[in-house]
């Protein structure tokens, strides 16, 4: 009895990632929401608030370095700008203070972006060039095969300085809503209403100019994925319908080469 075997190339799946967006809704969104909402919500007093809302960074952040041995870098952000906020609503600081606070989060996330580059974890690898969207693995091989890696490198520099102008035009629209929408001062009934009126409007007037730049961002990392490697775009990318179809090939294929393993190729005579 023979077996014969059947060389297979294996797309990785990529491992488990943390969700980014999480992230930030843990470290940054939700304990935001809660300084500017919670007296109104919950009736609770600043204090109170201020601790509840440090709790959220605090423990998302021992959690993280607990489990995959890392800081994170939203943590700190979000811990920091959280503080700001609990200290200008204990303070009761002029209402000058709002937009330098709301200016101050996209800042910080601009500032760690452009410092990440020089840390072994650039955060351009955790929005874009992430192994939960390319098959980084085949991408760095083609790279190393082609001679190409340092172009590659530049790219990932451009496309980081592209992230970082995104919190920065964030920061700087964030300070001017709030300097236009902030009228009253703080602590007053007013306040809170003006703060969930800019609440409201950060989507439209914030938020959709910084992901745009994100995608030109990801438009021009594919691109140059595509030019540097040599592969098409399906090829290398690992989220939708391309994932799921690697996944089945690969599972198809492993499932005959356990076939063949078992079944004989010929009959002794």
């Amino acid at each position: 009895m023979t077996t014969t075997n059947f060389a297979t190339e294996e797309t990785p799946i990529p491992p488990k990632q943390e969700n980014v967006w999480i992230n930030i809704a843990l470290n940054v969104l939700i304990p935001s929401v809660l300084m500017s909402n919670g007296k109104s919500w919950f009736g609770l007093e600043p204090a109170p608030l201020l601790v509840i809302s440090l709790a959220f960074p605090v423990c998302y952040g021992i959690y993280d370095f607990v489990t995959r041995r890392k800081y994170n870098f939203f943590s700190v952000i979000g811990f920091v700008s959280i503080l700001i906020s609990g200290g200008v609503g204990l303070m009761e600081l002029d209402k000058g203070w709002i937009a330098v606070k709301e200016a101050a989060i996209p800042l910080l996330f601009a500032i760690a972006i452009l410092v990440s580059l020089k840390t072994p974890f650039p955060l351009v690898r955790t929005f874009l060039f992430s192994p939960g969207i390319f098959n980084v693995p085949k991408v760095e091989a083609a790279l190393v095969e082609k001679n190409t890696k340092p172009q590659f490198e530049r790219l990932l520099v451009k496309c980081t300085l592209l992230l970082a102008g995104s919190m920065l035009l964030s920061a700087v629209l964030s300070f001017f809503l709030a300097k236009y929408l902030i009228r009253s001062e703080t602590g007053t009934d007013a306040f809170v209403e003006e703060m969930g009126r800019m609440t409201a409007w950060s989507w439209p007037a914030i938020t959709l100019p910084s992901m745009a730049i994100m995608m030109v961002a990801l438009y021009l990392l594919a691109n140059g994925i595509e030019s540097l490697t040599g592969y098409e775009l399906d090829d290398v990318l690992l989220v939708g319908a391309p994932r799921e179809k690697k996944q089945e090939e690969a599972s198809e294929a492993g499932e005959t080469d356990a076939r063949s393993e078992t079944t004989p190729d010929a009959v002794e005579e």
